[in-house]
């Protein structure tokens, strides 16, 4: 299967995965479905490039970049106006030229290739505004591109969680809301520091945390959990949505095979740092 499907099938994937704390239940899943499978073009073109290309170059990155403002255009007029999937292109597009550069290299060499990609600037990037770019120069918060450039180490925490969880027993969407709540409970969201400043980053991390500690989807004190974090982001109108492309990326590289993760934890351990410079 090519891997621009494998993407689009990873995010749809996402999209469906129900009992999300703060996931909108009146929201336009057709719609995003929709957009989604109109990354597809993008996301080919992306691992052409890097096919072409053969190694993670600066005019890689670049010609990266102008596929995915592309891409983003056509995202949002097959949501009918509404700006979608941003930071799926974003998540997604990296780890498909990162695998198409990386074929049959495994996850780590996936991994690596795509933090590579992340470390060069597109120096042909439009300047302009977002809620990730107002909230990295309020709060300090890496955003989307800080979490790249560090090696997407919360891509790496969901995979550790997804094989936990099914090696345990753990039913497929209760391990795939194992490894969103890993992800909510210390990723910088920039979407919830938009919305809500610090403390309502610290409300959902805190919560996520809890239901984590608490075993997670495979105890009744993980679910009540989730069930608590769940009305408390309803009630103040935040949205956790940082975090979803993450998964999608996370399920997209599972998809990729299993290959030795040994070499995962330094890499994050390094990102981590780089991260902080």
């Amino acid at each position: 299967m090519p891997l621009a499907d494998d993407a689009v099938h990873a995010l749809i994937e996402e999209i469906d995965l129900e009992g999300a704390p703060g996931r909108a239940q009146d929201r336009d899943g057709g719609r995003l479905r929709w957009a989604a499978k109109a990354l597809y073009p993008g996301f080919e073109a992306m691992a052409a490039a890097a096919r072409r290309t053969g190694e993670p170059t600066q005019a890689l990155r670049e010609e990266l970049g102008a596929i995915g403002r592309s891409t983003e255009w056509t995202a949002m007029r097959a949501g009918c106006g509404v700006r979608t999937h941003r930071g799926a292109i974003w998540a997604l597009g990296l780890h498909v030229a990162a695998a198409a550069l990386e074929a049959g290299g495994g996850r780590l060499a996936v991994a690596a290739a795509a933090k590579r990609l992340a470390g060069l600037r597109d120096r042909l990037a439009p300047l302009r505004y977002s809620h990730g770019s107002t909230v990295s120069t309020t709060y300090g918060a890496a955003g989307a591109r800080g979490e790249a450039r560090a090696g997407f180490p919360h891509v790496r925490r969901a995979l550790d969680v997804l094989g936990k969880s099914r090696k345990d027993g753990v039913a497929e969407p209760q391990a795939r809301l194992d490894a969103l709540l890993r992800i909510m409970s210390s990723l910088q969201d920039t979407e919830l520091l938009y919305d809500g400043g610090p403390p309502a980053l610290r409300l959902v991390q805190n919560g996520a945390r809890a239901a984590v500690e608490a075993g997670g989807m495979a105890t009744a004190e993980g679910r009540a959990a989730v069930s608590a974090l769940d009305a408390q982001v309803r009630e103040r109108g935040l949205r956790p949505g940082g975090s979803a492309p993450l998964l999608a990326a996370a399920l997209f590289v599972d998809g990729l095979g299993a290959t030795d993760m040994a070499g995962m934890a330094g890499m994050a351990g390094a990102g981590a740092r780089l991260s902080r410079v």
